[in-house]
């Protein structure tokens, strides 16, 4: 309808915010999702004026589709008349507990899905992420999207309804900010009476914010519908005698007439103050050991199986990977890995999480089998998950004489490399006696084809009332069981009982630093020599040093760390344990806390001598209470469980940090456990994640009734002061009291409490969560660098802590090593790396305020053309000698696509 220039138009969007699982599982939530589009979708059928946008996400389509796929051409229809709006998302994930390519992944399936369904929303619809990363405004342009739509994180400088925000890069979006949240217009036509009266009455409110532009009222909810009577009350408020006219809208139309070129409030950067909505930071540290899990899927999939099959296997990864990225993508949501959901729905996210990795894990291990067929039997393959060179620490399990005093590895280039022994694996894997009527019998049933106990039968022959099998990992194709049983079951009678003894060949496991090229392969072979290393791991008067750091252990059971600059860190690694009378959204302290940072007892065991790998496990003892004093959080308990804490130390030759390994038996409730950091007085802290590094201070804006800790997200780094932790997975960490704590463990028992110390009002149900309180056991890693460096540094030492090499038994024929350069690429950190339409495509990121220069090299390199994320081709580089350059802006994410024009080279040594 028409509107006169007196009256105030508002934009009313029936819409509905869908949680694909939280406080019940997936499965129970789409039975009511098919309920909602089987009532919604006929009457927008049979309606040409109302409107129904879902939720910015192609999830809820699919899951409704896999129910009712006769309804397709249906949602396709209402797509293209306008009347649905679906996707640009293929899930509204927490873009905090995800990697930056993960993000990628997310619009790239939402958007596909979105065309075939009919086109997806021009809009980035954000509505109820707890927060938003810093590079989602690069990420949306990368896309082609001019405009977002949110609510959670905008800081108070924002009073009206639109502002640019501005990612690192200096890419900007418009974006719709949403005051009161995605259900402001919720109750809007509850009252059929009330309904011009709220209408004028939500206008007026609404006039602050919006100024001259069209209001935006977002009538909708969780898992709800419109009303059967929605038109007919939009009608009536238009018709009549109001300031206020109705228009029913999806939100590409609600949008659709916003200037994106006028200028507005910049905001940079992420999104994470709690002045306008509840942030509901504690989501970062419930249910641990899923985003430790999210992370290892993440690092398998994008840094393993794509890459490495990409360039030496593409075979092997079609459809693996996708299907992997799928079940990653889905995992993200932001009521699956923030944990903030029923134990049912961890269960399932976790095991969809685990179903990624496997999927990647088979993808990275066929790659490996047939790069293991190009190194001869008696060698071992090495892969290196880098696009630069790495020399670093592998551990293998060669064949090596027992005469032999030391053991060498050779190179394809005749040099060697020292090795450290670790174990010497038992030769005789059984020895066991038979009767003589059993002994023919024993060997068939213990004999797979040519494999028996997991090795493969070199040779069998039958001694004086012994039958002995020689075994290991390269079998004999002469050996027949059934012949052998045979000839054993005609001499069984020479002896009343027979000796079946299996014995492996003569194997050494051992620990090496090999280089290999940039995500390349090389084989190494043992070989007799006892060479020394350079600069080696040492234990020398309780201190560990190999040149570039040495740690040693204070009489309080923390860590003394001296960096190769002569910086030093005293007391790292301090523990402290307190209360936590919170839920899954928010820590909350209990109103009488007693922390607990000091051991009962402290036991140091070395346990690693160098000089490749040495190390001592540090043993302390704490009473920690066993819960809290009562359900409301008064005090914590009085008994207290004894709780040991070990804290594993590690130095490797040539690596400038400290791997740290903390473990312990939670057998305590409601609690937080913190692992200290010292940096002294700091005016804040950088961390990393998602495609960028942010700076932090001390502090954060507070105001919606919710308390502004300041504890905040890091995925691969956090730095303060002189220390650099590295980490494997998104960590919660706050500067405090001079300290950088990172959280261990929050263990809490309740979605949501309707009191809730630090918030108030509640987040979500009271459903019991006994899950999350997280009792058993509790693994965290950390690696701990001293001393200043770049970001991009710092972003070669996550890499080299979180990506180890790979190594494998070579399986080809006998002859001389060789090795192979997959990817080099240098300035830029590489975020993935996969095959796209018969091309390499390689995601760069700029860790540098200045423009980074960077190169790419592959061997037979024929083109090469610069992308969007949308894979649309925006430049050509030129190519030369295999290589192509290109300047990278300060925190730009670039794309790059290679094509060979001709096979890849293998690197083969001199004959």
């Amino acid at each position: 309808m028409p509107t006169t220039p007196h009256r105030r138009l508002v934009h009313v969007v029936p819409h509905t915010h869908w949680d694909r699982e939280w406080y019940e599982p997936f499965q129970r939530f789409r039975l009511r999702l098919v309920d909602l589009l089987d009532e919604v979708l006929p009457r927008l059928a049979a309606d040409p004026e109302l409107r129904f946008t879902l939720d910015g996400q192609t999830a809820a389509v699919d899951d409704y589709l896999e129910i009712r796929p006769e309804a397709f051409e249906k949602v396709r229809d209402l797509v293209a008349r306008g009347q649905l709006a679906v996707g640009p998302w293929r899930v509204l994930a927490d873009s905090f507990l995800c990697s930056g390519e993960n993000l990628v992944r997310n619009l790239e399936i939402g958007l596909a899905r979105s065309a075939e369904l009919g086109g997806a929303m021009p809009v980035a619809y954000l509505p109820d992420q707890f927060g938003h990363a810093a590079q989602l405004p690069q990420v949306l342009r990368g896309f082609g999207f001019r405009q977002a739509c949110l609510w959670r994180g905008v800081p108070s400088t924002v009073e009206r309804n639109g502002f640019a925000w501005v990612a690192p890069d200096g890419s900007a979006v418009r974006t719709e900010y949403l005051p009161g949240g995605y259900g402001n217009a919720a109750v809007l036509f509850s009252d059929r009476a009330a309904t011009q009266g709220r209408a004028e009455d939500f206008a007026e409110r609404m006039t602050s914010w919006f100024g001259a532009d069209e209001v935006l009222a977002m009538y909708g909810a969780d898992h709800g519908g419109p009303l059967p009577s929605l038109t007919e009350q939009v009608r009536a408020v238009s018709a009549a005698d109001s300031p206020v006219t109705l228009r029913l809208a999806t939100l590409t139309e609600a949008l659709a007439d916003r200037d994106l070129s006028a200028e507005l409030l910049e905001v940079q950067g992420e999104l994470r103050s709690h002045a306008r909505a509840n942030l509901l930071p504690g989501v970062l540290s419930v249910r641990a050991p899923v985003k430790q899990a999210m992370a290892a899927a993440e690092r398998m999939v994008q840094r393993y199986a794509e890459p490495l099959a990409a360039l030496w296997f593409p075979a092997a990864a079609h459809p693996f990977t996708a299907m992997a990225w799928q079940r990653l993508v889905d995992a993200s949501c932001h009521d699956s890995v923030t944990g903030c959901g029923a134990d049912s729905t961890a269960a399932q996210v976790a095991g969809r999480i685990a179903e990624a990795e496997q999927l990647g894990s088979a993808v990275r291990d066929r790659v490996v089998d047939a790069l293991a067929a190009r190194v001869p039997g008696d060698a071992v393959l090495v892969v290196n998950p880098s696009p630069w060179p790495r020399q670093d620490l592998v551990r293998c399990t060669p064949v090596a004489a027992e005469s032999w005093a030391a053991v060498e590895f050779e190179l394809p280039d005749g040099r060697r490399v020292p090795t450290q022994e670790v174990d010497r694996p038992a030769r005789v894997l059984v020895s066991a006696e038979f009767p003589a009527a059993a002994i023919a019998e024993a060997v068939r049933r213990r004999t797979f084809g040519q494999v028996m106990y997991d090795r493969a039968v070199r040779q069998a022959v039958i001694g004086d009332g012994v039958v002995e099998f020689s075994v290991g990992r390269l079998g004999n194709p002469a050996y027949d069981v059934e012949r052998f049983a045979t000839e054993l079951a005609g001499r069984a009678g020479e002896h009343p009982v027979w000796e079946l003894r299996v014995v492996d060949e003569p194997r050494r496991e051992l620990l090496a630093v090999v280089p290999v090229p940039p995500l390349g392969w090389t084989g190494i072979r043992a070989v007799e020599g006892s060479g020394t290393v350079d600069a080696p791991v040492s234990l020398v008067d309780g201190v560990l040093s190999n040149g570039l750091v040495s740690v040693s252990v204070l009489d309080d059971g923390t860590l003394r760390i001296t960096g190769a600059d002569g910086g030093v860190l005293d007391g790292v690694g301090r523990i402290c344990d307190g209360g936590d009378a919170g839920d899954s959204y928010n820590y909350g302290p209990p109103v009488a806390d007693s922390l607990v940072h000091e051991p009962v007892a402290i036991l140091v065991c070395p346990d690693a001598p160098g000089p490749l790998l040495g190390g001592y496990t540090v043993y302390r003892t704490y009473e920690w209470p066993i819960g809290l004093h009562d359900a409301a959080g008064s005090a914590r308990a009085g008994k207290a469980a004894a709780t040991e804490v070990s804290m594993a130390v590690r130095l490797r030759a040539g690596e400038p940090f400290v791997r740290v390994e903390i473990r312990f038996e939670n057998r305590s409730r409601d609690h937080r456990v913190r692992w200290h950091v010292p940096v002294g007085e700091v005016a804040g802290s950088r961390a990393e994640g998602q495609f960028g590094v942010v700076d932090r201070g001390l502090s954060n804006e507070g105001g919606n009734g919710e308390a502004p800790l300041p504890t905040f997200p890091a995925s691969g780094f956090v730095t303060a002061g002189q220390a650099t932790v590295l980490l494997e997975q998104a960590t919660e960490y706050e500067i405090t009291g001079g300290d950088l704590a990172l959280t261990l463990l929050r263990s809490v028992g309740a979605i949501s409490r309707n009191l809730h110390p630090l918030r108030a009002e509640p987040a979500g149900p009271t459903t019991p969560i006994p899950g999350a309180q997280e009792l058993g056991w509790r693994t965290a890693r950390f690696g701990i660098a001293v001393g200043a460096r770049s970001d991009a540094e710092r972003m070669e030492l996550v890499e080299r802590f979180t990506l180890p090499l790979v190594s494998a038994p070579g399986t080809g024929e006998p002859g001389l090593l060789g090795a192979a350069t997959g990817l080099a690429v240098e300035g830029a950190v590489v975020s993935g790396v996969r095959e796209r339409e018969g091309e390499l495509e390689v995601r760069l990121v700029a860790y540098a305020e200045e423009p980074v220069p960077t190169v790419l090299r592959w061997p037979g390199l024929a083109t090469a053309r610069v992308t969007d994320l949308a894979g649309n081709v925006v430049g050509k580089l030129d190519v030369v000698d295999d290589a192509v350059e290109l300047v990278l802006r300060g925190w730009e994410i670039a794309t790059v696509r290679l094509a060979q024009g001709l096979p890849q080279r293998v690197i083969m040594p001199p004959s």
